[in-house]
């Protein structure tokens, strides 16, 4: 039996309402040469009969059984059974347009050099979708080439999992999924990046992604703001942060205070804190000045900019670059 295209890998639970409408959408990708590998993790409604069914019909499809031991464990129980060269992602409950899958493998196909394509998604019931999820749509949405998803890839995860085909050599050779703590589709991302692997996302909106208040990002608590924190810590401390013990924070706001509680469990302190409020320099915040920006010089410190309103980024690298900052040497953006 001749090796799909592609591969495709969804982890399910308990999603007999919106599976159909799932798997109808891979039914009609133009790129027909895939294998789907569900991973049924101890669904306990009407997705296992869904799943025969579905399977029985269509001999692309293949279910396997992770009797409820995890998120975690599932996606690594399904990526050992890709065959493909090439392995998408999906949820039961989201939507693939027509086109993704083809448009996905011919954008690798096209360039040795990348390992993970993204495409541009768009959340759906529009009514069910707040403002804050409406500006990371647009802000993720954003970031096209490699260069702009790496620049902010410690603002939030730059990519949706389920949107995402990847190369299955760069996902085993970065160890597949972890269990952490935190997010383990954030973790991977960091690092693929670390290891060097290119990114991109496609201009079009390819992949629809389900708002409802039981998804994963919403009810677990690897997604929580304090395990993204530890997450982002965690990588920057073997990279960015690496043998360092004294960092600034810009912003001494509610979230830099997050930061610098978060930072002080891993043995780094903060030095000082940058403040455009003119209110809070020259005051001291746990034994650390609150200074103006304007004494900041190229090279001498390490700064974390925690500032993450709307906006502010564009300011902060603004005034970085005319103080001679590099970012991803001198700061790094992280909310």
């Amino acid at each position: 039996m001749s090796a799909p295209r592609v591969s495709i890998l969804m982890p399910v639970r308990n999603e007999e309402r919106f599976l159909p409408a799932a798997l109808a959408s891979l039914c009609r990708q133009s790129l027909t040469a895939w294998e789907l590998i569900v991973v049924d993790d101890g669904s306990t409604d009407g997705t296992p009969e869904l799943l025969r069914a579905a399977a029985a019909r269509d001999r692309r499809m293949r279910v396997l059984n992770n009797a409820g031991a995890g998120l975690v464990d599932a996606l690594n129980y399904g990526l050992a059974h890709c065959r493909a060269e090439l392995v998408a992602r999906m949820d039961g409950d989201d939507i693939s347009h027509p086109q993704r899958l083809e448009r996905q493998a011919a954008a690798l196909d096209a360039d040795p050099g990348l390992g993970l394509v993204a495409t541009r998604f768009r959340h759906f019931p529009r009514h069910s979708v707040g403002l804050g999820m409406r500006a990371y749509e647009e802000w993720q949405n954003g970031l096209l080439t490699h260069e702009e998803i790496m620049r902010d890839r410690f603002v939030e995860s730059p990519v949706v999992h389920p949107s995402v085909m990847a190369r299955r050599q760069a996902l085993t050779d970065a160890g597949g999924y972890r269990k952490t703590g935190w997010a383990e589709d954030y973790d991977l991302w960091l690092r693929l990046a670390a290891g060097g692997v290119r990114f991109t996302r496609l201009p079009e909106v390819l992949f629809f992604w389900r708002e409802r208040p039981e998804r994963a990002t919403r009810t677990m608590g690897e997604y929580a703001a304090d395990a993204f924190r530890a997450c982002k810590i965690h990588h920057l401390c073997q990279g960015f942060l690496l043998g360092v013990d004294n960092v600034t924070l810009a912003g001494a706001g509610l979230e830099g205070r997050a930061w610098q509680r978060a930072l002080a469990r891993q043995g780094v302190r903060v030095g000082r804190w940058l403040d455009v409020d003119p209110r809070k320099q020259g005051r001291t915040l746990h034994g650390a000045p609150v200074t103006a920006p304007d004494d900041v010089r190229a090279g001498a410190e390490k700064i974390l900019v925690t500032v993450g309103t709307r906006g502010a980024r564009d300011g902060i690298r603004h005034w970085a670059r005319r103080a001679g900052l590099r970012e991803g040497e001198d700061f790094v953006c992280v909310t």
